[in-house]
């Protein structure tokens, strides 16, 4: 999708060279509205790709969906461009029936910006939500040197950062139960946005949409840092394990030891912190 990524003119100035004017490409991003049954139920900012993926990760995230079976429809809603064309910049969802749909006062009264998820939630008590998968039951486990090479394999799948340098990756890797595969895990996905959270719905939303969940014996690498709602997201999800290039917050660390969760953040090169789960590497 062309929206992905924009061209746009870039003065380049420096001490050692002389002024140079000169088109750049940044990552795209806009508002995507998320009606549920035709009413608005949340605007967030985002990179256009992946929406229903996106829309369909947030729905789990937010307690409202668990299954593909939850979803009976999901499709582009009305809106249009200045110059006509469709946007593309609205998704309404119809719930399965027997589907409740959630409590208006839970809406996002605000928008979401794409460096913020849970700062639009309505009220405190809806940012904390109740899984229905038991991540500590899952017996998966993961050899040292590949969780410590999950970062350089994301990286090496992140195309819009390449043309950019503007976006945040989340990848899902495949571990099994107990350990298998756990030497050389596959990569089963990877999403990019100009939000992190936004990056982990795409991830989320497109097993749902397969059919995937929960996602026992995976990983998710993050390519920033571990936040309470990056975690929630994966508990959301049955995701058993959750690691970042980055520092955890403290709240994340207390959900992730919560849960039953692994938690690793600084993962680079031949070290890791471990701030729960530490009974899942195996070294």
């Amino acid at each position: 999708m062309a929206r992905v990524t924009q061209r746009r003119p870039v003065l380049r100035l420096s001490l050692d060279a002389e002024p140079r004017r000169r088109p750049d490409r940044l990552a795209g991003e806009e508002p995507l509205e998320i009606r549920l049954e035709g009413r608005a139920w949340s605007v967030t900012m985002r990179t256009p790709g992946r929406d229903f993926d996106l829309v369909a990760g947030f729905l789990v995230s937010e307690g409202v969906v668990t299954g593909r079976d939850d979803i009976a429809e999901i499709g582009y809603g009305p809106g249009v461009n200045p110059d006509g064309t469709a946007s593309f910049n609205i998704v309404d969802v119809r719930l399965a029936a027997g589907v409740t749909p959630p409590d208006p006062a839970r809406a996002r009264q605000v928008y979401t910006s794409s460096s913020c998820g849970v700062c639009g939630t309505a009220s405190i008590d809806a940012v904390r939500q109740t899984s229905v998968f038991d991540v500590a039951a899952d017996p998966m486990r993961v050899d040292l040197p590949a969780l410590l090479a999950m970062p350089d394999r994301l990286r090496e799948a992140q195309r819009t950062f390449d043309a950019t340098g503007g976006t945040h990756a989340a990848g899902l890797f495949a571990i099994g139960p107990g350990g298998q595969n756990s030497r050389r895990p596959d990569l089963l996905d990877v999403a990019e946005d100009v939000g992190r959270h936004n990056a982990v719905d795409k991830v989320i939303g497109r097993a749902l949409r397969d059919g995937g969940l929960p996602l026992t014996g995976t990983v998710l690498q993050v390519s920033g840092r571990a936040s309470f709602e990056l975690v929630q997201k994966a508990r959301m999800a049955g995701i058993p394990a959750l690691a970042a290039v980055s520092a955890p917050s403290s709240l994340a660390q207390e959900l992730a030891a919560e849960s039953g969760m692994l938690l690793a953040g600084f993962s680079r090169g031949r070290s890791v912190n471990v701030y729960a789960g530490s009974e899942r590497v195996r070294t």
